[in-house]
């Protein structure tokens, strides 16, 4: 499943190219609780079809009853909900919740190709919208931001998708794959080993025959990147984990017990020079405690903790596992977190 918002953006894309009225609304301000967070996009084409989302669906119905058969080109506008309790509780927000939208009308599509371009090569970039116009400029971003409204314009930062590296393609990479093409990621699985990727199923995944340490080499690993090691086999694993230690992943982990994890770091600290500090981003056993025994289950606790990390969210014992401050911001500072036994 392709990253959201380059989902929304591609769609609208092809929407404008072909002619047809559309919008973009992104949500610019929210206050006391709200469905989804500052930053969020959809995008409304004549007819009433709608790809993505700016809350649980309510306000999305507003929009479509609103918009569908009335868009043309005109300035943006600004549209809020949930100002009163009454139309909270009509539009679905949680109890004191309120958004704001931003509403941009016939978008232009090259301006929208241009950025659907730019993401696909994998760059990070600011598009500054002019409320008063509807005039955009694209940027390239640094590092990831919050979306910041001065009041005469909204600058949303997009990012390429969440890319995930596994090492070995076992039984447990399928699951884990799967769940992480649902869940936006773009996912490569490397195995040099012929019989293992021979029996290779899930669709939609890149397949490496390359060492797995040259293949984290030539990843490019950004702090959009994860990087899960699942052979139990130290030829294949350890190397590529050094490489990705070494790189800005946000998400650096390996399956095993904890035993084993105490000897791949003890083998890492004599054969490879490493210390704790230099291994304190290494994530093992991996995965959130669910008492996990079958590959489905384990795949399930590693994904959770995965977007755990990439969400800044703690995990239950009080550790924070990342410093995101928003949808987009991952950095990659923070403890080694042990947490089960696989």
């Amino acid at each position: 499943m392709e990253n959201l918002d380059l989902l929304v953006l591609r769609t609208l894309r092809d929407w404008r190219r072909a002619g047809r009225g559309a919008l973009l609304a992104t949500v610019t301000r929210t206050w006391g609780s709200s469905p989804r967070p500052v930053g969020s996009i959809m995008a409304l084409c004549e007819g009433g079809a709608v790809v993505g989302s700016v809350s649980g669906g309510c306000i999305e119905d507003d929009l479509i009853h609103r918009y569908r058969d009335v868009l043309a080109d005109r300035p943006p506008q600004r549209v809020s909900y949930g100002v009163s309790a009454d139309e909270a509780h009509r539009f679905g927000l949680p109890c004191g919740g309120t958004l704001e939208l931003l509403l941009e009308f016939m978008p232009d599509a090259d301006a929208l190709d241009t950025l659907v371009r730019r993401l696909d090569q994998g760059e990070l970039v600011r598009r500054d919208v002019e409320v008063a116009t509807g005039r955009t400029r694209l940027h390239t971003q640094a590092h990831a931001a919050p979306l910041l409204d001065d009041g005469r314009a909204v600058r949303n930062v997009f990012g390429p998708a969440y890319r995930l590296l596994l090492i070995g393609a076992g039984q447990l990479s399928e699951y884990l794959a799967g769940m992480a093409l649902f869940n936006g990621f773009t996912v490569t699985v490397c195995d040099p080993r012929e019989e293992h990727r021979g029996a290779w199923t899930t669709p939609g995944v890149t397949l490496s025959h390359e060492m797995p340490d040259d293949v984290v080499l030539s990843f490019r690993c950004d702090r959009r990147t994860a990087i899960v090691a699942l052979t139990h086999d130290p030829k294949l694993d350890d190397l590529a984990l050094l490489e990705a230690l070494h790189s800005e992943s946000f998400y650096v982990g390996a399956i095993g017990s904890r035993r084993n994890q105490a000897a791949r770091r003890a083998r890492l600290i004599e054969h490879f020079g490493q210390t704790e500090q230099t291994l304190s981003r290494l994530r093992g056993p991996i995965g959130i405690h669910i008492d996990s025994k079958t590959p489905a289950e384990i795949a399930v606790s590693v994904m959770a903790e995965l977007i755990a990390v990439k969400n800044g969210v703690a995990l239950p014992d009080g550790v924070a596992v990342g410093v995101a401050k928003d949808r987009q911001a991952v950095l990659r500072e923070g403890p080694s977190v042990c947490l089960t036994e696989s």
